[in-house]
């Protein structure tokens, strides 16, 4: 296996800087704000390095991710990313899939900072130094990745992620309109980017898949849809040509993705990462790897994927589980239409009727019994989101039996439907009609 060396983060360093340099920041923030951030970082990273500081032997082990120190700094890092996008609204999953992106990427940066950390715990006669001296010569490592480059990741996790966000409202309607590329429009834009201002092409076209953006470091542009009839569409041949022409001088393709297609952040070829992480089996998804690992790199990538998927399977916090339960009531305020009922009155309610002819009424209710049901589950998210698409998979439903309302004065209609592979079991009170009430994923 091949160990990364000293001059590898030199490279690493010098790479950094070039594409960070120079660009203004899309986030303002308050000199207090960056200061708490700042601070929150320096504590756990001094906590890293005394985990470190603890390590025998002559070369890093990189199972020094799992420690309860590391893993309380790789949060707090990816924490600090997923602040920039917590008020952009987006669907739960999305929401899921950019803070594992989040994580992952922190934790790779992470493995970096140890890796660079290590040597500066010997002096230089060869003897360990005392914790003081060590703690005091990696204050630089700190300086440089947890401030320098964080300032430019954080502003890219934002506009990655509000750009992913938008995406899925592009999605949703489909080729109906195109979509055209835009930039700030001041004195700031680069010129290679204004290059690409115009391209109008509907989202369907292979361009948005490597030109959507954020197109690098601190871009501020951004993709909006457009009436097919307003604006003439750019020939494909002349985009692409554009697009090439935009991101020459990102010669290793490093900022061509599209975080809502790929449901990321940060592309998994970035530059903590080697070219080969593009189509990393793990980086997909997937258990295992189909090839065996170069590096360090990519063993240390496989904990950490290990790591969050274990993440995955805790218990929710109470405030994590009051975010998705407004999620789905924002959903059905905005999507339950207002009807007039037998009493005069107004209520949101969705008519369905299913491929058996029977008519399913949905309610806010619905939702709201929903969760109370999954709050505690582990699929509490996955639920909700999926109970958001009532409409898709309530079609096709089957009433499999009728159960009696023990704790009510009505039966319920049980019915069985599939959605995206997963079999939903939900529940309709047989009272004025069939009243969808209740849903679990089975």
């Amino acid at each position: 296996m091949v160990h990364l060396g000293h001059d590898d983060y030199v490279g690493l360093h010098r790479r950094y800087q070039q594409i960070l340099g120079g660009f203004e920041p899309v986030i303002t923030l308050s000199d207090d704000e960056k200061s708490k951030i700042q601070q929150r970082l320096t504590r756990a990273f001094r906590g890293m390095m005394s985990a470190l500081f603890r390590q025998k032997g002559a070369t890093l082990d990189i199972h020094i991710l799992t420690s309860g120190e590391a893993q309380h700094f790789i949060s707090t890092h990816a924490d600090i990313l997923d602040s920039t996008f917590r008020e952009v609204r987006m669907s739960d999953i999305m929401r899921r899939r950019l803070t594992d992106s989040d994580y992952i990427f922190s934790g790779i940066k992470t493995f970096h900072e140890l890796n660079e950390a290590f040597p500066s715990l010997i002096d230089e006669n060869g003897n360990r130094k005392p914790f003081e001296r060590f703690l005091n010569d990696v204050q630089s490592i700190d300086k440089t990745y947890n401030q320098h480059y964080l300032r430019a990741e954080y502003n890219f996790a934002h506009a990655s992620a509000s750009m992913a966000a938008k995406w899925e409202q592009i999605a949703g309607d489909g080729d109906r309109y195109n979509l055209q590329y835009r930039t700030a429009g001041d004195d700031h834009v680069r010129p290679e980017h204004a290059a690409l201002a115009g391209v109008t092409l509907p989202p369907s076209d292979p361009f948005w898949a490597s030109y959507y953006p954020p197109n690098g470091w601190n871009c501020r542009c951004t993709a909006v849809q457009v009436r097919r009839d307003k604006y003439p569409e750019t020939p494909h041949d002349e985009a692409m040509s554009r697009g090439e022409e935009a991101l020459k001088n990102d010669k290793k393709g490093i900022f061509r993705f599209n975080s809502g297609q790929q449901q990321k952040t940060f592309p998994d070829y970035n530059p903590y990462t080697i070219r080969r992480c593009r189509d990393c089996d793990i980086a997909k998804g997937k258990a295992s790897l189909a090839f065996v690992p170069e590096n360090e790199l990519c063993d240390a990538c496989r904990i950490l994927h290990n790591l969050r998927t274990v993440g995955e399977q805790r218990r929710l916090t109470r405030e994590e589980r009051k975010i998705i339960q407004e999620s789905a009531l924002r959903w059905a305020d905005q999507h339950l239409p207002r009807v007039a009922m037998a009493d005069g009155t107004q209520a949101a309610r969705l008519t369905i009727q299913t491929s058996e002819g029977k008519e399913l009424n949905i309610g806010k209710k619905f939702f709201t019994e929903t969760y109370s049901k999954c709050k505690n589950s582990r699929r509490v998210a996955e639920t909700m989101e999926v109970a958001t698409h009532v409409k898709e998979w309530a079609t096709d439903a089957e009433q499999i039996r009728i159960e009696p309302g023990i704790h009510h004065d009505f039966d319920f209609a049980v019915f069985r439907a599939t959605y995206n592979d997963k079999e939903i079991e939900f529940k309709a009170k047989m009272t004025e009609g069939l009243i969808v009430y209740t849903m679990r994923i089975i």
